[in-house]
């Protein structure tokens, strides 16, 4: 037996529009079919062609999935999917997401900048919108919903981010959007209707957890620092004494450093809360002053720790360490005009954690009391030291906190006190 379609009309401005309703039974769930001019797989729904990738490959699965899973959500919604709605007036123009997401990078290639070169927030928006151009590329801007951010913070998941990764980068999406309705370009409901979906809450979701950033020990760090260059090592030992972000020990100029008075003073051109107008300044005594002395014999406006220096002194110390004498031959060698890779005259956050790294390795190799560790970790040493000799506030002036709260986060708790307590009054 057939199942009975009802028919019903709307009166939309004085014009009566007519459709049909099908009836729930009626609504099978649409098909993974095949695209065969462009060779990829496809599934209609409501009329609009979703296209999933590859045909066959488990990527398009995966995607098909993911769209059958928001139209099952709708189905027990009460949406009318596959159903002849009246065709109410479409605006000029429905921007797709990926037509949105080009406009966007124009935008923000300008905004996220200094001196003219892209910051790291440009590449984080790049990667935090590259999950949804993949899923929801040819989607209209207009029909993203809830459930369709939520799909796309399942595929972060299933990538295996962690967490807090996770929810900064939906938060980006967010921005995205909002920055679209800013433009007048899709509908504030979208944006709006975004905002409803929380961040993924400790234990409460399939994300993995990240390991807390703790302060790496003393004995460790002095015994990787006779395994990296002059330049790294210097670097390593004036995050130790300040406190500062790796971001803003590579930044370090003479021109940047006032030495007028005893205790010296460096301020970062470029800091995390540069933008928001907030000061940094960062204190240098006899001890910094000393490790910094070396590097300070250059122009003023280059940097103090260069690649190129720490590049020049490795192959100086691989000279020292030959055992057999060069042959004509290779002392004639002149060095190549265009090599593959040459290094520059001022380290990158990522180039200072790979130049750490390396000497970590060599240190394990020869036998060292050394286990892995990175250059936050120096920070997150002197935050938890400060805090224990001088109180938070002091480490929060250190560090340049705007807010103690932020300083609890690096900053350890000094449990020896509380193991005092326990023994004298517990």
């Amino acid at each position: 037996m057939r199942p009975q379609v009802r028919s019903f009309s709307v009166n939309y401005g004085g014009i009566i529009l007519k459709g049909l309703h099908m009836p729930r039974s009626a609504r099978k769930v649409p098909s993974y079919c095949h695209h065969k001019a462009s060779g990829r797989a496809v599934v209609r729904i409501d009329g609009n062609d979703h296209y999933l990738g590859t045909y066959g490959s488990d990527e398009s699965h995966a995607r098909y999935q993911a769209i059958i899973a928001e139209w099952r959500a709708r189905q027990q919604a009460g949406g009318h999917s596959n159903t002849l709605a009246p065709q109410w007036p479409k605006p000029r123009f429905l921007p797709t997401i990926a037509e949105l997401i080009a406009r966007y990078k124009d935008f923000a290639t300008d905004y996220y900048s200094w001196n003219g070169a892209p910051t790291r927030e440009l590449q984080a928006i790049r990667y935090s919108l590259r999950t949804l151009r993949k899923l929801y590329g040819n989607t209209p801007a207009a029909e993203f919903g809830p459930l369709a951010l939520k799909a796309v913070r399942q595929a972060m998941i299933e990538l295996g981010w962690c967490r807090q990764l996770i929810n900064r980068r939906v938060n980006r999406i967010k921005r995205f959007f909002k920055w679209a309705v800013s433009e007048d370009l899709i509908p504030s409901s979208v944006f709006e209707s975004l905002r409803t979906v929380d961040g993924l809450r400790y234990g409460r979701s399939s994300a993995r957890e990240s390991a807390p950033v703790r302060p790496v020990d003393d004995a460790i760090v002095t015994a990787t620092l006779p395994f990296l260059s002059p330049q790294v090592a210097a670097m390593v030992q004036l995050q130790r004494l300040t406190g500062m972000r790796p971001g803003e020990v590579i930044q370090m100029r003479p021109v940047d450093i006032l030495r007028d008075t005893e205790v010296w003073t460096f301020e970062p051109p470029h800091h995390k809360n540069r933008w928001r107008g907030h000061q940094r300044l960062v204190p240098l005594g006899p001890l910094a002053q000393a490790i910094l002395q070396p590097f300070l014999a250059r122009a003023p406006e280059d940097h103090c720790f260069q690649p190129c220096e720490a590049e020049a002194w490795r192959n100086a110390e691989r000279r020292k360490k030959r055992r057999t004498p060069m042959t004509p031959s290779q002392e004639a060698r002149s060095p190549k005009t265009l090599p593959r890779k040459k290094a520059g005259n001022f380290y990158c956050v990522d180039a200072y954690r790979k130049a750490l790294d390396y000497g970590i390795r060599k240190a394990i190799k020869a036998g060292a009391a050394v286990t892995k560790w990175h250059p936050n970790q120096l920070r997150h040493a002197r935050a938890t030291e400060l805090r224990k000799k001088f109180g938070i506030e002091a480490a929060q002036v250190a560090l340049g906190h705007s807010h103690a709260a932020i300083t609890e986060v690096y900053a350890e708790r000094n449990f020896d006190k509380a193991v005092e307590i326990a023994r004298n009054h517990g």
